[in-house]
């Protein structure tokens, strides 16, 4: 249901307001790139930072706007299991292809809270579910005992974002629940992501490079290994470079050196240091995105 490569897709600012005009060229340049399809509202895209309104503005423009183009896994996720609901909700409703539900932030819920938050959500809202596990930003790792749980207990949760950096995880995952869609969270492990049955990424890098990361997915479902190990290793500076500071301040001062979008951010995430800047624009002419 959604293999293949997901933009995780930055919100262009402008003078402080969500930049439509540049969100309509983003979203072009992803449809005619040949990928899956787009995750508006995530971690890139500054949803930690969007008003509700702002965040229900975005989620039904893509959906308008894609026109079935591309899928929209909208991200809906908050640290309060009401809020949540409600974002899964207005995504159903404005005609998304699924929701992407970050496990809740800041509270460090248990197993059990993570069990019936998840539930909660699923059980209010037929669209289908892929949970985000990412413990670096929230403190709480989603245990794959509590997936597998999940999975039993929620047939529209079809998936789950791997962003923990665990191949080891990721495998147990697979093992308790084999056929669930496994994406990875991270551009560099997706080619050991597939390696062990995931059916894609949600990707970072491909808001950049859309043709590229998707080349790396199509290569290796063609079983040619061989090339899809050349791509990986020629991508994986340049993902390592999309992290020299936090997502999505990197992506976004590309976005802007490549005439994309403005790189405004909003506080507390900043501009990058001028040291970190220059190791990205060396990574960028080293890929020959730039001279």
């Amino acid at each position: 249901m959604f293999s293949g490569v997901y933009t995780a897709l930055i919100t262009p600012f402008k003078n402080g307001k969500i930049d439509f005009d540049s969100l309509r060229k983003l979203i072009d340049n992803q449809c005619q790139s040949g990928i899956s399809g787009i995750v508006p509202c995530g971690s890139t895209g500054e949803s930690s930072t969007l008003s509700h309104q702002e965040h229900e503005e975005i989620l039904e423009f893509c959906a308008e706007y894609v026109k079935g183009r591309l899928k929209v896994l909208a991200g809906t996720g908050s640290n309060s299991t009401d809020e949540a609901l409600r974002f899964t909700q207005f995504a159903k409703k404005v005609g998304c292809d699924g929701a992407l539900v970050v496990s809740p932030y800041y509270n460090k819920p248990t197993q059990k809270g993570l069990y019936l938050h998840f539930k909660t959500i699923a059980d209010n809202v037929d669209i289908p579910i892929v949970l985000y596990n990412i413990s670096a930003r929230t403190s709480v790792n989603i245990e794959p005992e509590t997936i597998a749980t999940l999975c039993s207990d929620c047939k529209n949760i079809v998936g789950i974002k791997e962003a923990s950096g665990s191949l080891s995880q990721m495998s147990t995952i697979k093992s308790l629940v084999t056929n669930i869609e496994l994406i990875s969270g991270d551009d560099a492990l997706t080619l050991p992501v597939l390696s062990i049955g995931g059916l894609g990424v949600i990707s970072v890098l491909s808001n950049i490079i859309p043709i590229e990361v998707n080349a790396l997915i199509k290569s290796y479902n063609n079983g040619n290994i061989k090339e899809a190990q050349k791509i990986h290793y020629k991508l994986l500076p340049l993902a390592r470079a999309m992290f020299i500071e936090t997502n999505p301040i990197p992506v976004k001062v590309t976005a802007n050196i490549l005439g994309m979008c403005e790189q405004d951010l909003r506080l507390p995430l900043c501009s990058m240091k001028n040291e970190n800047k220059l190791k990205l624009i060396d990574a960028l002419k080293s890929f020959g995105l730039i001279k």
